[in-house]
């Protein structure tokens, strides 16, 4: 039996996610019409904020490199079959990690020592928080569902009692917030544009992340145990140093996430940090089927719908959780669009026998 090249499942794995964003679009806009609202007047209004001219197309980017490093903390569990939500923790983590090395070193290290060191205390903060989640999960059972998703309550609680007492910078009255960091180790922006260097961190991130799934012997076993985990044990596999190491890479990427938003972004934390990037991240990592290099298109796509949150509400005078509403329809649709994989059978795999 010889088989051929199965370009039916790959058809499925990008007709199915577009049909649910279409279907999504039609929920969304019998939405708006019910507002008062014309459906077409409201797309074109999403479509101008996000794509309509370059600066805000910047908007979107800007929006976009969290997103895409959030996705990884999906992604690359679900290649173990776990299902990991606790994107926003580790993100908010990660941000802590980063604030407090670089009010450390302050200006006592040149900036990229600084942003270097930030960046790694972003990373280990957050790969430690999820790598616990695959801990609890391989030794206790534990679902790591539900255990990253109270993660993200445990975190979020964390960063209000820092902001709000021992990091409180006595100046920020409003909304507390630590104290700053210093200019110099902020990370800079691309060229000309308002885009940070947090864009080519996501960009690099993906690219890695897809290159060690589907390129090396540990992206191998983690797909292998992902497909059948007592196969994989019979097989000799460490299903539990898989389990580990690939929560904490995915925590890592997050964490890197909270990095950007507190060197490129706030530069500080506050409660800015919870805003949100991680949950909208777990919607990225599904439409993108986990694919590591297709999260980053779906990442541009979703941060043009955040950035467009603003003109619905001053031009349409629709509520500002419209955005939300939004993700939450192309959520629902993207999971129903999941029971429909192998239901067509324009998709369905084909093979050539031949007979000797």
């Amino acid at each position: 039996m010889i088989n051929r090249h199965n370009w039916q499942r790959t058809l499925e794995s990008v007709c199915l996610p577009i049909a649910a964003l279409i279907f999504a679009l039609i929920l969304f806009g019998m939405f708006c019409a019910a507002a008062g609202q014309n459906p077409f007047a409201v797309y074109g209004s999403i479509y101008k904020a996000a794509f309509g001219n370059w600066r805000s197309f910047q908007n979107t980017l800007i929006r976009a490199a969290p997103l895409m490093l959030t996705s990884l903390c999906t992604a690359l569990p679900a290649r173990l079959g776990l299902v990991i939500i606790g994107n926003e923790g580790a993100l908010v983590v990660g941000g802590l990690g980063a604030v407090a090395t670089g009010l450390t070193l302050g200006t006592s290290a040149p900036p990229v020592v600084v942003q270097i060191a930030m960046a790694l205390a972003g990373i280990i903060c957050g790969g430690v928080w999820i790598g616990a989640v695959g801990a609890l999960r391989h030794y206790r059972a534990v679902n790591e569902t539900i255990s990253s998703l109270l993660l993200n309550y445990i975190a979020i609680a964390l960063l209000n009692h820092l902001v709000g007492g021992p990091w409180k910078d006595p100046s920020s009255l409003n909304k507390p917030s630590t104290y700053p960091i210093a200019d110099l180790n902020m990370l800079g922006k691309i060229g000309d544009s308002r885009v940070h260097y947090g864009l080519i961190y996501g960009l690099i991130a993906c690219a890695i992340a897809y290159f060690l799934i589907q390129r090396t012997t540990f992206g191998f076993a983690a797909r292998t145990a992902g497909g059948n985990i007592r196969a994989a044990r019979i097989a000799g596999l460490p299903v539990g140093k898989l389990t580990i190491a690939i929560c904490f890479l995915a925590g890592s990427c997050a964490g890197l996430a909270g990095m950007v938003e507190v060197a490129a972004v706030q530069g500080r934390a506050n409660a800015s940090l919870n805003a949100n990037y991680g949950y909208s991240g777990i919607l990225v990592a599904f439409i993108a089927r986990h694919n590591p290099l297709a999260a980053a298109i779906v990442a541009i796509l979703l941060g043009g719908i955040l950035a467009s949150g603003g003109i619905l509400q001053r031009v349409h005078q629709l509520p500002d959780a419209t955005v939300l509403l939004f993700q939450g329809l192309v959520f629902l649709s993207v999971l129903y669009s999941e029971s429909l994989y192998g239901r067509f059978a324009i998709f369905k795999e084909k093979s050539l026998v031949t007979s000797h």
